[in-house]
């Protein structure tokens, strides 16, 4: 499933062609997504331009001249930008043409969303699918040890492991399941320790991880395992880069112990024993 790097990879692959530029068309092709694309997007949209191309967690926000286009790739989606000339694909399911150049939203399983947000509704941050979601990690209200107490704070009284609090994005969003392996490792935290264990230091840790793991998993590309590839077609190499995650009974790069692999919520935890000491 793309997660917040791949996302802002996409973001930013997509951002030089597209942003300042006007669409002159859209085709849905097949709107049963996630949630039905609005099929007044066809009427609404052409002659807008694209003014800037943000993120908020996993959501891609297309500003435009009167409300936004929020894009979401769900769990094999892609966002790639085409010569209008080439011919679409199975599973192509919406473009937003440019001229010469098309925007197209290619998706498999169909759980990535399209949806309008005009601006007669208010400020894009009221939007409900966006108040839930927590702290961005590279914003200035999740650096240093203003990071270090939303961890700290939001995990009080909290049960369940660390990996599952990281994963529901409601401290911090982005720390997808290969990213939760990889930042809990480099804080050398045991993904089953009970969030409300955790101490101020190991929040401090854990911050700083996030920020650090999910800056290399950006400049990397982003992590490919099956459907994702770049807003180019290349794929991400951040898989090349990984210390735990996917290296079960290997060797651990630090202190040689092999990794090991647990299931947490239908998923696979991946962590080092030694250096992640319960």
């Amino acid at each position: 499933m793309p997660e917040l790097p791949e996302v802002e990879v996409t973001r930013r692959g997509i951002l030089p062609y597209i942003e300042g530029r006007k669409i002159s068309a859209v085709q849905i092709i097949d709107g049963r997504l996630r949630w039905q694309v609005p099929n007044n997007l066809v009427r609404i949209l052409p002659g807008q331009k694209v003014c800037s191309i943000e993120r908020r967690g996993k959501y891609l926000l297309l500003k435009m001249d009167t409300g936004y286009l929020l894009l979401h790739l769900g769990m094999t989606g892609t966002l790639r930008v085409l010569p209008s000339t080439n011919p679409l694909k199975i599973h192509d399911r919406v473009t937003f043409e440019f001229g010469e150049l098309s925007l197209r939203l290619h998706d498999p399983r169909k759980f990535g969303a399209v949806l309008w947000h005009p601006q007669s509704k208010g400020p894009i941050e009221q939007l409900s699918l966006l108040q839930r979601l927590g702290v961005e990690p590279f914003s200035p209200e999740f650096r240093g040890e203003l990071g270090a107490e939303i961890l700290y704070r939001l995990s009080r009284n909290r049960s369940v492991s660390t990996k599952q609090f990281l994963l529901a994005g409601q401290a911090v969003v982005g720390v997808g399941n290969i990213y939760c392996s990889e930042s809990l490792f480099e804080a050398g935290i045991h993904p089953a320790k009970s969030a409300g264990k955790l101490t101020r230091p190991q929040c401090a840790r854990l911050a700083a991880a996030v920020r650090l793991i999910l800056k290399k998993a950006i400049d990397a590309g982003g992590s490919s395992l099956k459907d994702f590839v770049k807003s180019d077609g290349e794929p991400g190499h951040f898989m090349l880069q990984t210390k735990v995650y996917d290296r079960k009974d290997q060797a651990c790069k630090v202190c040689k112990t092999l990794i090991k692999q647990i299931a947490q919520g239908q998923r696979s935890t991946y962590f080092c024993p030694q250096c992640q000491k319960r």
